[in-house]
């Protein structure tokens, strides 16, 4: 039953991140009905991702003391109801109160934050591959739910794809979400609250003679951490490189003459990408160093940046192809590896609302980089500038990550320097 809830909750993320991700078709569809600037258009998808990150630490505070699968439900609900709305959408303010707020609301509350506090509850034995299975069910939200909507878009239009989503969604997340609660014996929910039993385990993607005990940190204790704002880097620069291109990257292919159609299946093959990517990943961090396979995930993000602009000067379907696997395999390895990077730190019951004020720091890349893109490419025609940019974003992220790896292998605590709890800095496994 575990096994198999782990499948549900990746199917639960497909929905919702498939929604996030098929935003990049439905900007040409309204490019093509309202003429709106690129600018204006991305800036859409920025509030989105701004409110989904700054509405994380309270979906993890929600999470710890309520049953996330319960959040999760409620998520899908919320879903349906702002999917449907958002086929109204008739002005700029319509689609960033409808889709910007409140289908960025939905998509947190049956997303990201509950399906890991979930996952660091139940699954401690391979950290990161359960967080592998889980987060590669957003690339098959990119496989199956972007291509379904540009279909839908071409046969029905845009109004009609969001009202199909809107059903999916409900239809799907609630049932599922309430069938895992039910679910008795194997996998049992902790109680509201309640911390993961702690089986002194080593986590074989980090050194457990280098990364203390820090179980009972709370928030407060971990922001005074340096270690805290590297991962804050990692997330943030990580995402203004990775959407950046994830946004614009249909656009930029429909505009050096690939049909959209075609476009969009690529964005379905960085989704499969994505899938080996996080599954493959996680399983590998938790056998080596997970910064070790984070910087070669960056190495490999940074080069699909180069990789599209080639394509522009020569755009080929098996060309698009190629460097969609490079986006899909470099971004999910850093997607999937990120969290557990945060469980090997800050483990705890207060894991949630950590990792969801460290999701704001994700939230505000994902919404620069596609809003900054959009505004040189009005201003200079051109996504030149705009994707180099998104690799040297990429290359800081590494960056940070690795200098997290430094500090772990000097023995520094992670509130070493700070005002945080000292009873933390002796060296010892964390708590699984």
């Amino acid at each position: 039953m575990k096994a198999a809830a782990l499948g549900v909750i990746a199917l639960t993320l497909a929905l919702a991140y498939g929604i996030w991700y098929s935003y990049s078709v439905i900007l040409v569809a309204l490019l093509a009905e309202y003429g709106w600037s690129r600018s204006l258009l991305a800036g859409a998808f920025s509030v989105f991702t701004l409110v989904h990150g700054f509405v994380s630490p309270v979906i993890g505070n929600l999470c710890a003391r309520f049953r996330p699968l319960r959040v999760m439900a409620g998520g899908g609900l919320a879903m349906g109801l702002a999917l449907f709305a958002d086929s109204f959408i008739a002005s700029p303010t319509h689609l960033y109160l409808g889709f910007g707020v409140a289908t960025a609301l939905a998509v947190a509350g049956a997303g990201w934050v509950p399906a890991l506090v979930h996952v660091q509850r139940e699954y401690h034995e391979r950290p990161g591959f359960s967080i592998g299975i889980i987060s590669s069910g957003v690339g098959v939200g990119m496989l199956l739910i972007v291509p379904l909507t540009q279909l839908l878009i071409d046969a029905f239009g845009w109004r009609a794809a969001f009202r199909v989503l809107a059903v999916l969604s409900v239809a799907w997340i609630v049932p599922a979400s309430l069938w895992m609660m039910r679910i008795r014996g194997q996998s049992p929910d902790l109680k509201p609250g309640s911390e993961p039993e702690n089986k002194d385990q080593e986590k074989p993607g980090s050194d457990p003679k280098s990364t203390p005990a820090t179980a009972s940190m709370t928030l407060g204790e971990a922001m005074r951490t340096q270690v805290f704002w590297l991962l804050m880097a990692a997330f943030f620069f990580g995402n203004v490189g990775s959407q950046t291109l994830h946004v614009h990257q249909v656009a930029y292919l429909v505009d050096h003459g690939l049909a959209a159609i075609v476009a969009a299946s690529v964005v379905s093959v960085v989704g499969l990408a994505s899938i080996f990517g996080k599954a493959g990943g996680g399983w590998l961090s938790d056998r080596v160093e997970r910064e070790l396979v984070y910087a070669a995930g960056i190495a490999v993000l940074a080069s699909s940046a180069f990789v599209l602009l080639a394509l522009g000067a020569a755009p080929t379907r098996g060309g698009a192809y190629g460097y969609a696997v490079l986006l899909g395999l470099g971004y999910s390895v850093t997607a999937a590896i990120t969290p557990a990077m945060v469980s090997d730190r800050f483990s705890g019951p207060h894991f949630g609302a950590i990792v969801g004020v460290l999701l704001i720091g994700n939230s505000v890349g994902s919404a620069l980089g596609p809003w900054l893109a959009g505004r040189l490419y009005d201003s200079t025609a051109s996504y030149t500038l705009a994707f180099t940019i998104a690799a040297i974003a990429s290359v800081i992220a590494g960056a940070g990550a690795w200098h997290a790896r430094t500090l772990r292998i000097r023995g520094q605590s992670p509130d070493s320097g700070s005002d945080a709890r000292g009873a933390a800095s002796s060296p010892s496994a964390p708590p699984r």
